[in-house]
């Protein structure tokens, strides 16, 4: 099987582009339940594929537009993600929060809107890498992971904060 050290991490380029947006609000943070696409299922933020043309940020907030029904105001840059998965996808996600939204949280066909407190994250309905970053972002630090996945499965990390 595939392992951390077998990734030339260096020279890696991803196969997929996508976002993540956090709106945090009053000590919460805005999740979803995804009901379809990777991670159906999964608790996680909003986010999604950039589209043809698109910077980071444009597909953010278009996406958690489309998955909930809310505009962002002052979405700001947090971190990097780079995940491998055995199977050969290469993921690059950059990582957003926004402490400023428009509107209320709406479920769609794509995803139920869920507010947490910070402080308990449903880790354990998440992606296994979340628990490693986010309290990263929470606190207000800039980080880049870099993680193996087989599947659901996290086979390795390894993280820069700053």
């Amino acid at each position: 099987m595939q392992a951390m050290t077998d990734i030339d991490w260096t020279t890696w380029t991803p196969t997929m582009r996508a976002t993540l947006l956090f709106v945090i609000h009053d000590g919460h943070a805005l999740l979803i339940r995804k009901k379809r696409g990777l991670g159906a299922g999964k608790i996680n933020a909003p986010g999604g594929k950039l589209d043809p043309g698109e910077t980071a940020i444009q597909a953010a907030e278009r996406e958690l537009h489309e998955e909930v029904g809310v505009r962002a105001e002052g979405s700001k840059q947090r971190g990097d993600l780079s995940f491998q998965f055995v199977d050969g996808l290469r993921m690059h996600v950059t990582v957003f929060t926004a402490h400023s939204h428009h509107g209320s949280p709406i479920e769609t066909d794509e995803a139920v809107p869920l507010w947490f407190p910070l402080d308990a994250m449903p880790y354990d309905e998440m992606w296994a890498d979340d628990r490693v970053w986010i309290p990263q972002m929470i606190a207000g630090r800039r980080f880049a992971l870099r993680a193996l996945f087989a599947g659901d499965t996290m086979l390795g990390h390894d993280m820069d904060v700053w």
